[in-house]
């Protein structure tokens, strides 16, 4: 039941927003299909992305920079860092720690994020160009679950479904989780219920954003949410 559940609120999310073009990228000149947000680095429709090295790490660097804050926070700071030249890893690992909190500043907890950047830039110079295994990540200073989940998803093209706060807050209001199902249950729920591809994982949760920014930012949460009505259909 459930397993139709998913596959019906995903049909519904897209034909609301249509394809999110997700992970933006500051090298790309695509723009954001919904407008919310910046508008740079949105490649709707095409899963190719990314295409080499320095876009797999930009990804990994947002996923860490965007923990406990806005994308539009993050971004902002990656776009800081491309200013200095440092969206490559031997770049960044050579920038001067005041330099490297003065760039991410914006992205909040900079003294935090600046030695988890360093980290997982280390841990990304010793891949060697070979994709990590999840409990590699994990291993790493400052990434937990949906860090690693987005990493894998979005910038290695594995299929790992990320759970945010905006998916519990979505799925518990629908009675289709509990609001205090954990995170690997909620992933484990997504992924057993759906067809193990990257492109519709990358989809799922973009359009799960969106979706929040829309019906879930402000309290009491999902007045008036469409998915309501569709799965009393």
């Amino acid at each position: 039941m459930k397993a139709h559940q998913l596959i019906k609120i995903y049909k519904k999310l897209y034909h609301l927003y249509g394809p999110q073009g997700w992970w933006p990228l500051t090298s790309y000149e695509g723009t954001n299909p919904t407008k919310t947000g910046f508008v740079r680095g949105y490649h709707p429709g095409n899963y190719d992305l990314p295409e080499n090295r320095q876009q797999i790490y930009e990804i990994m660097l947002g996923a860490v920079l965007t923990q406990n804050t806005a994308w539009t926070s993050a971004e902002q700071a990656l776009i800081n860092l491309k200013k200095l030249n440092a969206l490559y890893p031997e770049k960044l690992l050579k920038l001067a720690d005041e330099d490297l909190k003065g760039a991410i500043r914006c992205a909040g907890f900079l003294n935090q994020k600046a030695v988890y950047l360093k980290e997982l830039t280390q841990f990304f110079i010793s891949l060697e160009g070979r994709t990590p295994e999840r409990k590699e990540l994990l291993a790493v200073k400052g990434v937990g679950n949906e860090t690693a989940d987005s990493i894998l998803l979005y910038a290695f093209k594995e299929p790992e479904f990320v759970v945010d706060a905006y998916t519990k807050r979505i799925f518990s209001h629908l009675d289709i989780v509990d609001g205090g199902t954990g995170y690997m249950e909620v992933k484990k729920l997504f992924e057993s219920s759906l067809p193990r591809n990257t492109a519709l994982y990358q989809e799922y949760h973009a359009l799960v954003v969106e979706h929040a920014k829309h019906y879930y930012n402000k309290k009491p949460y999902g007045v008036e949410d469409p998915l309501k009505k569709i799965l009393k259909g």
